[in-house]
């Protein structure tokens, strides 16, 4: 089922949101303690995604391209200052904490390597384990931002769902015109490039670094350019 990480990880966010409700009092070395885990198992996830590849020398141009391109159109800020504005637009007109649990949300579980990466694995591999690994996060971080934003982090379910499964369902249909080959050769490399981002994004979640892991995202562009330029030479 094409679209069984999508669903897995709306149904997470939405019982993180419904529980935050109710565990307002989290004690604070839960909550560090769990998300160190939760970096920890990422990191472990994407070492072995990034090993995966047959050609290094493709990942390491891959993000550095995509790291120049990202920083060159300041794609992590271009998302933060879109953010800001749906966010003051929305408290403009609602005023009232939904509209502020529900936009802030949906912009953590949105904007992300893993959100991308990991609806393109399971539209073209059918694979679901990042999906369901960003579940696991998701819903713990429903639970912590439900328990001061409010319910308004549950509504943020819906377009995250419509976004992941949008992407999957698109990926799929490309088998119907790129040879086998290439395509392979793609989501390997594409694997584990994406596998560099995931694992920067466990040395984020655990605080050893401040990497801007969304101006990494170009590098998954350079890395079908790549292949694509290595399959007809």
């Amino acid at each position: 089922m094409v679209l069984l990480g999508t669903l897995v990880n709306g149904a997470c966010i939405l019982i993180g949101s419904v529980l935050g409700r109710y565990l307002q009092h989290i004690p604070e070395k839960v909550k560090e303690t769990v998300m160190s885990g939760i970096g920890l198992a990422i990191m472990v996830l994407g070492l072995q995604m990034g090993l995966k590849s047959e050609q290094f020398i493709l990942v390491i141009l891959s993000i550095v391209g995509g790291a120049a391109l990202g920083e060159w159109i300041d794609l992590e800020g271009r998302l933060n200052s879109l953010g800001n504005w749906i966010e003051r637009r929305m408290k403009a007109k609602e005023g009232t904490s939904i509209s502020q649990g529900f936009v802030t949300a949906t912009l953590i579980f949105g904007i992300g390597a893993m959100a991308i990466i990991g609806a393109l694995d399971s539209g073209i591999r059918n694979n679901h384990d990042v999906l369901i690994t960003k579940a696991i996060i998701d819903g713990f971080t429903a639970l912590v931002l439900a328990s001061t934003l409010g319910i308004g982090v549950l509504f943020s379910a819906f377009p995250i769902i419509i976004y992941e499964g949008f992407i999957a369902i698109f990926s799929r249909q490309i088998n119907t015109f790129i040879p086998t080959a290439l395509m392979d050769s793609f989501i390997l490399e594409m694997t584990a490039t994406g596998g560099v981002m995931i694992l920067a994004i466990g040395l984020n979640i655990i605080g050893i670094t401040k990497i801007r892991v969304a101006n990494l995202l170009p590098g998954i562009l350079v890395t079908a350019i790549l292949v694509t330029i290595m399959y007809y030479v």
